[in-house]
C-alpha cells in the first residue's frame, strides 16, 4: 500500500511539472501571450513547461480583469477565435457577450480563466502555478532556470525559453537589448515620435469588477459591503468621470450611467477600467526595487478603491459592490493591467511607418498575427508625458512580422507578449488582448517548429511557421472580407502574404480595416506586376487592362515553365472550389485567381527571410 501511495505522489508531482528537470520549451509567464504560446507549442508536438506566478491563466484577459475585448472583432484569428467561440458557447451566443458599449465581447474574468484552463489541458503542456523564477542562465546550449514554489526550489533546463511576462522581466536578466519608454524620432524615423526620447511608459490600471446586488439587497444589509474611504481619498481625482466632450474619437459620455455601462459584463457585473478621471495610475516601475514596487501597487489599488468609493457614494450607485470574482482578499484582480513593458530589440523593428504603408516594405510577407485597433496610449496620470495625440495617428489594420519575436543576437529566446520589437507608438495598438493572443500563438509555433526541425529559432523557415499557423486557423493578413469559413481562405491568405495580389487598407474609427475584395476582377496587368517579383520570366508577356481569363492564365503559366492546358483547368475547377462557372473567356476575380495561382504555382513555397526578401 505504501508503494502505491509513493507512486501516486510521484505521478502528481510529475504532472504538475515539479518533477521535471528537462523540457523542450520553457515559458515564464502564463498570461495572455504565454498561455497562447503554450497551447500552440503543445498542440504542435513539443514538450512545454509553463511557470506562472498566480493561480490563474490569462494575464490581462483574466487575472488583471480586462475582460472587455479591444479589437479584432472581425478578425477571429486562431486561438483568439477559438476562445471567443467558447465564450459564445458558454453564454449562449454572440449577443450574450455584447453587454457593454465598449466591446462586442465582454465576459466574467473567472469564466475566461476556466475556458483558458480547459484549452490548455494538453498532455504536452505542464503548468506550475504560484511559482516564481529565481535565476535564469544559459549553459551548453540549454536555458537553466531555478524556480520556487511553496518555499521549495526546483531546477529545469530547456532548449527554448519564452519570455511571456507582462513587462519583459527576463530581458535584462538574459542580457537582451531592449527599449523602454518613448522612442526619439531619430531612433525610429517616425514623424509622430517626440524629438527627444524618454523613459515614460503608459499608465497601468487596477481594474475592479462590480456587481449589481439590487435584486438580493435587503434593508438589513444597509451599507454593508460598501468600500471604505481609502486613505488619501480626494473626490476631485474622479469628478470629471461622467463627462467627456463631443468631438473626441472616444465619443461623448453624457451621464454617469453611460460611464458605468461602458464595460457591463454578463450577469449584471461591471468592469471598471475607466480612462477619463478614472482608475488609471502611473508607476515608474522599471526604476523601483521589488519592495518599492509593491508599495506603489498598493497605492494603485487604493486609487481604484477610491474610484469605487466615488461611484458608490458621490455618484449614488450604492447598489454596486465589489464582486467575488478573483481569489483575493481585497476582491481586486490578481495583477495590475500593464499596458506597456520593456520591448526587445529584435531582428525586425516595427514602426508606425510599416503599419501606415505596408506595401512600401516587405515585412507584411512574414506576417504571423493581425490587429485592427487604433494607436491608443494612456498618459493622463503623468504630467511629464509629452502632449502627443496618439489616437490621431491613423493606420489601417495590419499584420506583425515574425522577426519582432526574435532578439537581435540571442538564439532560442523568444518574446511573446507586450515585449515584442515594436516602437513605443506601435505598442499602443499591439498591446491589446487579441493581438497578444496572436503573438503568443506565433511564438509557440516558432518554438515548436525549431524543436521539430532541430534548428535555432533564427534559422526556422518563415513559411513553415506561417503554414503551421494557417493550419490552426490563424490569420497572416488582416483581410476583413475573407472569412475563415471560406474554402479559399487559406489560398487568399497565402497569395496575400506573397503580395502577388495586394489589399487595400483604411483607418476606420476603432476598428481599422483592410479589404482584399475577393469578387473584384483581376486585370492581366495587375497579375503580371504581382508575379514579377517571384517569376521574372513573365516580363516578356504582354498584359492588357482586360480581366484575366483561363485562356490568358494558361499563357502566364507557360511563360513560367508550368505547362497547364485549358482541359486540365476545367477538370480541376470543381475540386478546387472555384465559385465562378468555368468558361475559357470568363474574367476571373481575386478569389479565383488566388485559388488557381496557389494550387498550380504554389508561390508561397518560395522562401522569404525575416525582412521579407525573396530567397532565390
Amino acid at each position: 500500500m505504501r508503494s502505491v501511495v509513493i507512486v501516486f505522489f510521484l505521478f502528481l508531482v510529475f504532472n504538475s511539472g515539479l518533477g521535471q528537470t528537462k523540457t523542450d520549451i520553457l515559458i515564464i509567464g502564463g498570461g495572455c501571450g504565454g498561455t497562447a504560446a503554450g497551447i500552440q507549442a503543445a498542440r504542435s508536438g513539443a514538450k512545454v513547461l509553463m511557470i506562472e506566478a498566480t493561480p490563474w491563466l490569462g494575464g490581462m484577459l483574466t487575472s488583471a480583469g480586462v475582460s472587455a475585448i479591444d479589437g479584432n472583432h472581425e478578425l477571429p484569428s486562431g486561438i483568439w477565435g477559438e476562445f471567443r467561440q467558447k465564450l459564445r458557447d458558454h453564454y449562449g451566443g454572440a449577443q450574450a457577450l455584447a453587454t457593454g458599449w465598449v466591446s462586442h465581447t465582454l465576459f466574467e474574468p473567472s469564466v475566461g480563466q476556466k475556458i483558458l484552463s480547459e484549452m490548455a489541458n494538453h498532455e504536452n503542456l505542464d503548468i506550475v502555478f504560484n511559482a516564481r523564477y529565481q535565476s535564469v542562465k544559459k549553459e551548453g546550449g540549454y536555458w537553466k532556470v531555478r524556480y520556487q514554489k511553496e518555499g521549495k526550489s526546483f531546477d529545469i533546463s530547456a532548449r527554448i525559453l519564452i519570455d511571456a511576462t507582462d513587462t519583459g522581466e527576463l530581458l535584462p536578466l538574459v542580457g537582451a537589448d531592449f527599449r523602454l519608454g518613448m522612442d526619439a524620432r531619430s531612433d525610429t524615423g517616425e514623424k509622430e515620435a517626440p524629438e527627444i526620447g524618454n523613459d515614460i511608459i503608459q499608465d497601468l490600471t487596477y481594474v475592479a469588477i462590480l456587481e449589481d446586488i439590487s435584486e438580493n439587497h435587503s434593508k438589513r444589509e444597509g451599507r454593508k459591503g460598501l468600500v471604505e474611504k481609502p486613505k488619501g481619498y480626494n473626490a476631485k481625482d474622479y469628478e470629471c468621470a461622467c463627462r467627456r466632450e463631443e468631438g473626441e474619437m472616444f465619443g461623448k459620455v453624457s451621464d454617469c450611467q453611460q460611464m458605468i455601462n461602458y464595460a457591463k459584463l454578463p450577469n449584471n457585473k461591471y468592469m471598471i477600467n475607466w480612462p477619463n478621471c478614472g482608475n488609471d495610475y502611473y508607476i515608474d516601475w522599471a526604476t523601483l526595487s521589488k519592495n518599492e514596487l509593491q508599495k506603489e501597487l498598493e497605492k494603485a489599488k487604493a486609487f481604484t478603491l477610491g474610484f469605487v468609493y466615488f461611484i458608490q457614494n458621490e455618484l449614488g450607485f450604492d447598489h454596486l459592490r465589489l464582486a467575488n470574482e478573483f481569489p483575493t482578499r481585497d476582491k481586486l484582480p490578481l495583477i495590475p493591467y500593464h499596458r506597456e513593458g520593456r520591448r526587445v530589440k529584435g531582428k525586425v523593428f516595427l514602426t508606425v511607418d510599416h503599419l501606415e504603408r505596408p506595401y512600401d516594405f516587405n515585412l507584411y510577407r512574414t506576417g504571423i498575427a493581425v490587429g485592427d485597433y487604433p494607436i491608443d496610449h494612456h498618459h493622463d496620470k503623468n504630467r511629464e508625458a509629452p502632449e502627443i495625440e496618439f489616437i490621431n495617428i491613423k493606420v489601417p489594420s495590419y499584420n506583425l512580422p515574425l522577426g519582432v519575436l526574435i532578439p537581435e543576437e540571442m538564439e532560442n529566446f523568444i518574446v511573446s507578449d507586450k515585449n515584442i520589437s515594436v516602437s513605443n507608438i506601435v505598442n499602443g495598438t499591439t498591446r491589446l488582448q487579441p493581438v497578444v493572443l496572436g503573438i503568443g500563438q506565433a511564438a509557440g509555433a516558432l518554438a515548436a517548429t525549431a524543436i521539430m526541425e532541430k534548428q535555432n529559432t533564427s534559422e526556422v523557415s518563415v513559411r513553415k511557421v506561417q503554414h503551421l499557423l494557417l493550419e490552426q486557423g490563424a490569420y497572416l493578413m488582416p483581410f476583413i472580407d475573407v472569412p475563415s469559413e471560406d474554402p479559399a481562405f487559406t489560398s487568399m491568405q497565402r497569395i496575400g502574404a506573397t503580395g502577388i495580389l495586394k489589399a487595400y487598407g483604411i483607418p476606420y474609427k476603432w476598428a481599422n480595416q483592410t479589404f482584399f475584395y475577393p469578387g473584384r476582377i483581376v486585370s492581366e496587368y495587375e497579375l503580371k506586376q504581382g508575379l514579377l517579383a517571384y517569376y521574372p520570366s513573365v516580363q516578356k508577356l504582354p498584359a492588357s487592362g482586360s480581366g484575366v481569363s483561363p485562356a490568358s492564365l494558361v499563357e502566364f503559366f507557360k511563360a513560367m515553365g508550368r505547362e497547364m492546358t485549358l482541359e486540365q483547368l476545367n477538370s480541376n475547377w470543381g475540386d478546387w472550389q472555384l465559385e465562378q462557372p468555368y468558361a475559357e473567356d470568363i474574367e476571373l476575380n481575386r478569389r479565383s485567381v488566388s485559388l488557381l495561382i496557389d494550387k498550380i504555382l504554389d508561390p508561397f513555397s518560395i522562401q522569404v527571410d525575416l525582412d521579407g526578401m525573396i530567397s532565390r
